[in-house]
């Protein structure tokens, strides 16, 4: 069969923990960003979310073509870099927004390209072929381990005892949480399914940046907080709040650079904004996404105590929607 290329990943829904846990897989929720790589006689190439070439973002993933020399084969994973032993998306942050990076930087924040399902292989699309099936497929690729790839193995969601204490080890190693995906499942590319669940420890999502707030004391001359926005049904961009905590200085410099030339002297929101929001407020074209963690949201929509996570050059602000 013809090799599906460039394909679209698969998105899970955010859920519960499901009941009937036998029937379900669970793996980490890993912090990085999604990319789907093609391995072939003629090399890796890799794409993001939105289909858009990474490959020369992420030069570790050469490594695939020494890895599987024999085969045409379409992964999906994630590429992750770590501190301490944690994914962390803030140091992601300094590979991710780089097209061509150098090798002082490759060196400094080393990534890895964990990969977790396997959707072509030698010529057989293995859209249908169950979620456990393509898994067993892919640890006979035998690349757990190996140079900048590795293979985490899932846990079988019935034994109760093994999923709390996988869910406690999340929590106090700070992770986002847990994927579920039942056993049967097949793989249907470009759609959010409910039969992949996201458990969440935290809550996280997308926000389109609509301007800023002045800094004030060591960030006067800067950005002090950033103003978000998402899109309604109607394609209507809404206020959601705004976001000061979370920056390091250096962030808040490269922010600076990349909105200064996006700004615009109107407001993009096509709704007042509150007046201590709007005053002395800086505008900017909706182009740029990022991404906060949160503890809930006000009956009017508002996002509570939210914290800056990095931006999402992967993702398009029309599809930062309240049906998030």
């Amino acid at each position: 069969m013809t090799m599906p290329w460039p394909v679209e990943p698969m998105m899970a829904s955010t859920g519960d923990l499901p009941s009937d846990g036998g029937k379900w897989g669970l793996e980490l929720k890993w912090d990085g960003v999604r990319v789907l790589s093609h391995v072939s006689a003629d090399g890796a190439r890799a794409v993001g979310r939105r289909g858009g070439e990474v490959t020369s973002r992420y030069p570790e993933l050469s490594a695939l073509a020494d890895l599987l020399p024999d085969h045409d084969v379409v992964l999906d994973g994630e590429v992750v870099a770590f501190q301490e032993g944690r994914p962390s998306f803030e140091r992601l942050q300094r590979r991710m927004h780089v097209q061509r990076p150098d090798p002082r930087l490759i060196r400094e924040v080393p990534v890895r390209y964990v990969v977790f399902d396997v959707l072509f292989l030698d010529g057989h699309v293995l859209y249908d072929v169950p979620y456990a099936d393509r898994r067993s497929v892919l640890a006979e690729l035998d690349l757990a381990g190996t140079g900048p790839v590795e293979v985490p193995p899932y846990l079988h969601g019935g034994d109760r005892l093994q999923v709390e204490e996988l869910l406690s080890f999340t929590r106090e190693q700070q992770m986002e949480g847990l994927l579920a995906k039942r056993l049967d499942s097949p793989y249907r590319p470009g759609r959010r399914v409910d039969f992949w669940r996201k458990v969440k420890n935290f809550m996280t999502r997308e926000i389109v940046i609509c301007g800023w707030k002045p800094g004030k004391g060591r960030r006067e001359g800067g950005v002090g907080s950033l103003l978000l926005g998402e899109y309604d049904m109607k394609g209507r961009l809404g206020f959601v709040g705004h976001v000061g905590t979370g920056f390091s200085d250096r962030v808040l410099d490269e922010l600076y650079e990349t909105l200064w030339p996006l700004r615009r002297p109107t407001s993009p929101y096509d709704e007042p904004v509150p007046r201590e929001f709007a005053r002395d407020a800086q505008w900017v074209e909706p182009r740029l996404v990022g991404e906060v963690a949160y503890s809930a949201r006000t009956r009017d929509g508002r996002l509570r105590f939210p914290s800056w996570r990095g931006l999402r050059d992967d993702k398009d602000p029309l599809e930062v929607t309240s049906e998030q």
